[in-house]
């Protein structure tokens, strides 16, 4: 994932939503409340959020899809962990430069994509916009433009740009521009990414191997200008699938495939191709048979590097190229021989880049045509390992056995991992949720607290963000996490502690 990416193709597991509906409605009639209260928090905007007008806002961060933010999460320590249920699975939340938080989630009854405009200080809902119903991605994927819009492909095959409203003194959501972009959609495809580079093109990528350039500017909604590039080699692999979002670095795109990694620019097409060790077949803990990354730039200067992970049998490889040209950089084996995978897209900063192993990882159900995993099933083991890449090599900093079950987030204010781990129990997977911090520079756990022991709570591979003040916001199955440092304790809607 992507993102997400892991749990961002997590939600093609749709069948989870009906599974647990009847749990949740049980569980808030029980508890008395389905959204709970932050009475002492508060928005705290200014400064720091205004600096951030102009800028794009992704589900991995940047759109570079570094997994970073500038942003310092909570200290570590106790937290105040707030809960709002949602009725709906939500794992892409962006703040814009107004202070203002939205939510992109899929909902459990008619699993159908929802935009939410999220209250900061307390996580309620403030406004929502049902989004037509298409592929299940074009519920996830989505960013924040420039001009604070949240931008996606309906399942009417439209890009739509939405913004924020008043009307009739309370906040609403509207749809600012829509641009028809059915040529790209075959019947049966979708749109599973998009992000913008930085000549202010909109790139769209389906799950059938097609990519589209959406001219910057356009606004003719009936026929624009949507240049389009088909992936695969015909001649060995035919089509190729694309299971993971995209990401941008200058006016290069990157975008992995069942079986390669591309780079592309508008004006010249692809620029370079590298096959990749797809494996045998799908390994437990991923949703699609080849890697489970998202490309992710990162650099000196932050982008003379993609890198992603491959899926070979015995060992899933971290994959360093060259921007420029595709040359491999450096390649290093990621986490046990025989226990090793990810869907995950890795952190990626300066020279560093950090990757969270998925093996085993409990989805509730995984896309139709993702075929059988080898082997069948396996627990969750975890992991997660630093490496810097210098002189040709990526060389291991730090390896600790944690299992995390959110897509990991650095904060490069305070150096500090910050991702909820799903602890084993008596060998097998876990059935609690910790909010942990990480010191980047060790890979040592500085603080734990217990969020979530159902299967309601569970961040099911899903991104983090943050917002000014030391918020941090988490998306889960059933809800949204608000986490800040404090006295342990805040209010969950299904009636747990929030602090072990």
């Amino acid at each position: 994932m992507n993102m997400v990416d892991g749990w961002a193709r997590g939600f093609y597991a749709e069948r989870v939503i009906t599974r647990v509906l009847s749990a949740l409605l049980t569980a808030c009639a029980l508890a008395g409340t389905c959204v709970a209260d932050a009475t002492e928090a508060r928005a705290e905007q200014g400064a720091e959020l205004a600096a951030e007008q102009g800028q794009v806002s992704t589900m991995h961060g940047d759109v570079e899809s570094s997994d970073t933010t500038h942003f310092a999460g909570p200290a570590p320590g106790p937290l105040r962990t707030d809960f709002s249920v949602t009725f709906a699975a939500c794992p892409t939340i962006l703040a814009d430069s107004s202070g203002a938080v939205w939510a992109l989630c899929t909902t459990m009854i008619g699993r159908a994509p929802v935009a939410l405009l999220l209250d900061p200080a307390t996580g309620r809902a403030l406004a929502s916009l049902d989004i037509p119903k298409g592929s299940l991605l074009g519920g996830v994927y989505a960013y924040l433009d420039e001009r604070d819009r949240l931008v996606l492909v309906t399942g009417n095959n439209e890009l739509v740009k939405l913004a924020k409203r008043t009307r009739d003194g309370a906040p609403s959501i509207a749809i600012d521009e829509r641009v028809n972009v059915s040529s790209l959609i075959a019947p049966g495809d979708s749109v599973v990414g998009l992000v913008p580079d930085s000549a202010g093109n909109i790139w769209l990528a389906t799950a059938h191997g097609r990519v589209g350039v959406l001219a910057a500017g356009e606004t003719n909604n009936d026929a624009p200008a949507l240049r389009q590039f088909v992936l695969g080699d015909p001649a060995a692999t035919g089509p190729e699938r694309i299971d993971n979002s995209i990401s941008a670095h200058g006016e290069r795109v990157a975008v992995a495939t069942s079986h390669a990694l591309y780079v592309l620019t508008a004006s010249g097409g692809v620029e370079w191709r590298q096959a990749y060790d797809r494996g045998s077949a799908r390994k437990p803990g991923q949703l699609s048979w080849g890697t489970g990354a998202t490309p992710t730039f990162f650099g000196p200067t932050g982008g003379e590097y993609v890198t992603i992970t491959d899926n070979a049998d015995a060992q899933t490889n971290l994959l360093v190229y060259s921007a420029a040209d595709g040359a491999l950089v450096c390649s290093a084996p990621l986490f046990s021989p025989g226990r090793s995978g990810t869907e995950n897209s890795a952190i990626g900063v300066g020279t560093s880049v950090i990757v969270a192993s998925t093996y085993g990882y409990p989805y509730p159900a995984v896309p139709e045509g993702a075929g059988p995993s080898s082997p069948r099933a396996a627990a969750f083991s975890g992991g997660m390992e630093r490496f810097e890449v210098a002189d040709g090599a990526c060389s291991r900093s730090w390896s600790q056995p944690i299992a995390s079950a959110a897509v990991p987030r650095l904060s490069t204010a305070n150096n500090t991992i910050y991702t909820v781990e799903r602890p084993p129990m008596f060998g097998l997977t876990g059935l609690a949720f910790d909010a942990i911090t990480i010191d980047a520079s060790t890979g040592a756990i500085t603080s734990r607290n217990r969020i979530g022991h159902t299967p309601l709570t569970d961040t099911l591979q899903m991104v983090g963000t943050f917002t000014p003040g030391g918020v941090w916001w988490q998306g889960a199955i059933s809800g949204v996490y608000r986490m800040q440092a404090g006295a342990p304790g805040g209010q969950s809607a299904l009636g747990f502690s929030s602090h072990r």
